[in-house]
């Protein structure tokens, strides 16, 4: 048996280190066999997954040096590799548990769905809905099949006992089947689900083990329920152990930056955060802390991870960043290590019509472009005090941008603006006003080039982490604050 592994992202933001975390591990495991490493992209959510998102997915997976043998841009033999352009197959075989009884149409409105979970709330129930629950009278089943409404296709599931799931980590699983509902395989717009289309995919895929994060351990009966309705064997399961934040908590952007794209933007080598990422959960046989990833290949053994939740600690990183830079690279390397982070004629060309209107000598262009080659602005408070805001509204108003900003669909400086405009007209204030707090946020200073600009060429995830880092230095947002503000946010009417 050739063993075949695969990562499986949604192209829906930012490239997260999560992703990155999973897929070296399978990358590793895969050479460790001599089998076979698989990228396809879960674009499903076509209202969420953009090329652009893709693209970063891509890009940042192959400056960490995780690459893969079969995917959307190399190809192979089982493509195609994005689920967007495999949706026949999804169809088909979501017809086929229909017709063999394992599945079932639901035309229930979200109106009664959201009633029926209420109940069985209000009852003391789980609130996982099965088929009984879900089940209309015949006659008003017939009538809105006959009228065409909407549908979707759910999975039959047992109303009682246990599944047992085996985990090459953890041995036999039991879950409760009372805790698993009557999962939706097949959309009302003829899109999968992740449940569906990952299994239909791993199997005509070939994938001999699933390498996943630890979130999915409720999800594995639903997919050996499927594995077994289909007759197929299932691949064998390793649920890794979380990401967790300093305090232990999962891993979350509100609390440390988690796209790779950000640890790339901040001048961290790729074979440091590789090394780091490698390092979370997993040891070398010698402890060694400091091992490139031809050295985690070659030594690897999936039987090293530990289950305790691995913390993702920044400040160990950018020590073990500056190991590599001090012991690896010598003056030349480190001039090109310059160059490809920054000083490279692509994003100095971006740069250079932001301060040509303000320079007088060439010694005037590093004082006025200095940020956007810097990390975090060196900020305190009394660098607000100009601006006139109480301090609460203030925060808020960093909030709630940083908020916008995390779902702008398209990063450019056009729809920045139209976000920065909405959010203007909410706080009645004018776009200079507006802005003020934002310009010492992004630039660090009360004065430079245009930080809407400055915004676009930064890239999403500089700019959140500056405007959080703006949250931080003015006192950050207690957790008063944070669920006060949470409400106000969602009755904004933008």
């Amino acid at each position: 048996m050739t063993v075949r592994t695969r990562i499986a992202p949604s192209p829906t933001g930012d490239p997260h280190v999560g992703t990155a975390y999973i897929a070296l591990f399978n990358l590793c495991f895969a050479r460790q066999h001599k089998g076979t490493f698989i990228l396809r992209i879960e674009d499903t959510d076509q209202a969420r997954s953009t090329p652009e998102s893709e693209q970063m997915i891509l890009d940042s997976l192959r400056w960490l040096g995780l690459d893969w043998d079969e995917g959307p841009d190399v190809g192979g033999p089982h493509g195609p590799y994005r689920q967007s352009e495999r949706g026949d197959i999804y169809a088909q075989y979501a017809e086929q548990l229909v017709a063999d009884g394992h599945a079932f149409k639901c035309y229930r409105t979200s109106e009664e769905l959201d009633a029926l979970r209420e109940a069985r709330k209000d009852a003391g129930m789980q609130l996982a809905l099965k088929p009984a629950d879900l089940a209309l009278p015949a006659d008003e089943a017939a009538r809105r099949e006959k009228e065409g409404w909407p549908f979707v296709i759910r999975m039959q599931v047992p109303d009682s006992g246990t599944c047992v799931v085996h985990d090459m980590l953890r041995g036999e699983i039991e879950v409760d089947w009372q805790q698993v509902d009557a999962q939706i395989l097949l959309k009302s717009d003829g899109m999968p689900t992740y449940h569906l289309a990952n299994v239909v995919d791993d199997h005509l895929m070939g994938i001999t083990h699933v390498l996943r994060g630890e979130e999915w351990i409720n999800s594995a009966p639903k997919h050996q329920l499927l594995y077994a309705c289909f007759g197929w064997q299932m691949p064998v399961l390793c649920h890794m152990p979380l990401l967790r934040n300093p305090d232990k908590s999962k891993l979350s952007k509100r609390k440390n930056p988690t796209s790779i794209n950000y640890y790339r933007r901040m001048g961290y080598l790729p074979q440091a955060v590789t090394n780091y990422l490698g390092r979370m959960g997993w040891s070398m046989p010698g402890e060694s802390e400091k091992f490139s990833l031809d050295e985690m290949m070659a030594h690897f053994d999936i039987q090293r991870v530990s289950l305790g939740g691995p913390v993702f600690d920044l400040e160990k990183l950018t020590w073990l960043n500056g190991l590599y830079i001090r012991e690896d690279l010598d003056d030349a390397a480190l001039m090109k290590a310059l160059m490809d982070w920054a000083f490279n004629e692509r994003y100095v060309s971006e740069i250079l019509p932001q301060v040509r209107p303000r320079v007088e000598t060439l010694s005037d262009v590093i004082p006025l472009a200095g940020h956007f080659f810097s990390g975090l602005p060196v900020i305190q408070p009394s660098d607000f005090d100009k601006v006139a805001l109480e301090p609460e509204e203030l925060v808020r108003l960093l909030q709630f941008l940083v908020w916008r900003l995390e779902v702008v669909p398209t990063w450019n400086k056009p729809a920045l603006l139209e976000e920065v405009k909405l959010l203007a007209e909410h706080f009645e204030l004018k776009m200079k006003g507006f802005l003020a707090p934002v310009f010492i946020a992004i630039t660090g200073s009360a004065s430079s080039t245009s930080v809407m600009d400055a915004m676009a060429i930064l890239g999403s995830d500089m700019t959140r982490a500056r405007l959080r880092h703006a949250i931080n230095v003015l006192g950050g947002v207690s957790k008063k604050q944070a669920k006060r503000f949470e409400k106000q946010y969602r009755e904004l009417s933008l």
